[in-house]
């Protein structure tokens, strides 16, 4: 027969330790069977009408990682404020200290690393630091756009200065990724809205393209017009990234508008879109035609 699900007000919406709970009499081991509560990891559980979410496996991993362990990486920059990094599924980031063995189920992905000075307690979680976290993500492996466009985010979330990540990459001392590190934090701007337009700004620089102000605030004769996300003002010429966002509600009328009146101000516009970054030659010739317009 099975158990009847039996939901002790003190682990309501918890995380626990099941072998914690049972030597308290809080719940019995057939209890912790029950539908009330969900296995996350051997001998963690979590209430089971909590949702799944990475802060949620965030909190299971950190009952059982070993002492002076942190979470890092993407981990810790969902944990400062970027929650859009990782998804329910994917592993929890976890920096090791020298010396420290662990050998975690797949649900983790760990790492060693000296930690001397870069960690903070937050909410119970010890983590990287702001500028510890990011200066790791500078250094992964992958691809450099990649790499760009998750600085630019991170710049842009507020998670870190711009000044202070190139100034801390470009102290690091030769090491492991430290040479992409600088490259990357050198092609970020912190400046663009979206991946996509990192990705727009950085196919036109890998082109020669000549560089543009990002987020340009358009005005006419004192009057605002709108803002763009790149633009040559010498010229007149504006990049905008076409994204899915322009299918909202009420959204194509106000595009129109905007559009309108960026002409009468003596504006062209490139549209860009999803298609155009897998044909990056086209793009190129199509900015380079407006400027040379």
């Amino acid at each position: 027969m099975p158990v009847r699900p039996v939901v002790p007000p003190a682990l309501a919406g918890r995380v626990f330790r099941g072998s914690d709970v049972v030597a308290r009499g809080w719940l019995t081991p057939a209890q912790l069977r029950s539908a009330a509560w969900r296995r996350l990891r051997q001998d963690v559980y979590v209430d089971a009408a909590v949702p799944l979410t990475h802060r949620i496996r965030v909190a299971a991993v950190v009952l059982t990682m070993p002492a002076g362990a942190a979470v890092a990486d993407l981990t810790a920059a969902a944990h400062w404020g970027v929650p859009d990094l990782v998804g329910p599924d994917d592993p929890v980031d976890v920096v090791l200290p020298p010396g420290v063995r662990w050998s975690p189920s797949s649900d983790v992905r760990a790492r060693t690393a000296e930690l001397e000075g870069d960690l903070v307690v937050l909410g119970g979680i010890p983590a990287t630091d702001r500028l510890r976290t990011a200066v790791d993500l500078a250094r992964r492996p992958g691809d450099l756009v990649d790499r760009v466009v998750l600085l630019d985010r991170l710049v842009r979330a507020r998670l870190v200065g711009l000044e202070d990540l190139r100034a801390a990459v470009h102290a690091l001392p030769p090491c492991r990724g430290s040479a992409r590190a600088r490259r990357a934090v050198d092609l970020a701007d912190g400046l663009a809205e979206s991946p996509q337009e990192t990705r727009t700004r950085l196919e036109l620089a890998r082109a020669g393209v000549p560089t543009p102000v990002a987020q340009y605030r358009v005005l006419d004769g004192g009057r605002f017009v709108a803002r763009v996300d790149l633009a040559w003002p010498d010229r007149k010429v504006a990049v905008e990234y076409d994204g899915l966002w322009h299918a909202e509600p009420g959204q194509f009328a106000r595009d129109r508008m905007r559009l309108n009146a960026l002409q009468a101000a003596g504006w062209r516009v490139v549209f860009v879109t999803a298609r155009d970054l897998t044909h990056p030659g086209e793009l190129v010739a199509r900015v380079l035609a407006a400027l040379a317009g």
